[in-house]
């Protein structure tokens, strides 16, 4: 079973509206880790323990006795879930109704894909409405999840996954290895370098274009880490640029919003967990 991980952060707001989005939107009995490295507040605790006593979700709540550096911690996280497959979810995110499930059947389509990146509001290569703005969280969620869902399922190769939302297969992470604590200081940046990583063993980063995951900040590199990554991959810069100049989302883009827009009423009333069931099954 896939397992969900959500490094607790310090906005006590943010991850309030994180946990309470997760449950809402994830299938009961999903296996959910909140793993705290020494940033959690004292009302933050409390909005937790409270959270796990309430939620459908098989949730644990782990804390360090003091903090490490966020790749080193990552690093630790994905050593501990084994060979599972993983969704590491941004604290700062607010994941849309059926997420996890149309991951799932991204991965379940093909056996190469390393990474799944899903939809997203902030300023990266996979924004909507608008490439490379940060755009504001939408307001009907559950509006976007269901046109999401009407989207074709072609899972295009992007650069590298983006981390606001990431489902990165076990399989793949045996075979490649982990993040590097040793070269990158921020997740961001380690999380380019393992897509690189993946891209090179001929494994797939790939979009997720059935799925939705809003979020209220966005990441970037940490001071160092670009000309880490320039070092060890030269083309990564023109790769990414090249990606950018062409835009070949802008399509999806276009098809998202026309999707949105042709949601009736009885779609929205809908039991969107039954009905994304039924189209993993079918994958």
């Amino acid at each position: 079973m896939t397992v969900v991980i959500v490094p607790v952060c310090s906005d006590d707001v943010a991850l309030d509206a994180c946990l309470a989005a997760l449950d809402k939107s994830t299938a009961p009995g999903t296996r959910v880790w909140l793993p705290d490295n020494a940033q959690c507040t004292t009302r933050g605790f409390d909005l937790i323990k409270a959270w796990i006593a309430q939620t459908k979700l098989t949730a644990d709540y782990t804390r360090r006795g003091n903090a490490t550096g966020e790749v080193q911690n990552m690093f630790e996280l994905l050593t501990a879930v084994g060979d599972a497959d993983v969704v590491v979810l941004s604290p700062f995110s607010v994941p849309f109704h059926g997420w996890l499930n149309r991951l799932e059947a991204c991965f379940a389509s093909d056996a190469s894909i390393a990474t799944a990146t899903p939809w997203s509001n902030m300023g990266d290569i996979l924004s909507w409405p608008t490439m490379g703005v940060v755009n504001p969280l939408p307001d009907d969620a559950m509006l976007v999840a269901q046109g999401a869902a009407n989207m074709p399922r072609t899972y295009p190769e992007i650069p590298s996954a983006i981390p606001h939302c990431v489902m990165i297969r076990g399989a793949a992470r045996k075979a490649v290895g982990l993040v590097d604590p040793s070269s990158f200081n921020s997740w961001y940046a380690a999380l380019v370098d393992l897509s690189m990583r993946f891209s090179g063993m001929g494994w797939r980063n790939v979009f997720c274009e059935s799925a939705f995951v809003g979020c209220s900040i966005e990441e970037h590199a940490a001071d160092g880490d670009a000309a880490a990554l320039f070092a060890r991959w030269p083309d990564w810069q023109s790769r990414q640029a090249h990606f950018v100049l062409n835009d070949p989302q802008r399509s999806m883009r276009n098809e998202l919003s026309s999707q949105i827009a042709a949601v009736t009423p009885p779609d929205l009333q809908r039991d969107l967990f039954e009905s994304i069931g039924t189209e993993t099954a079918a994958s």
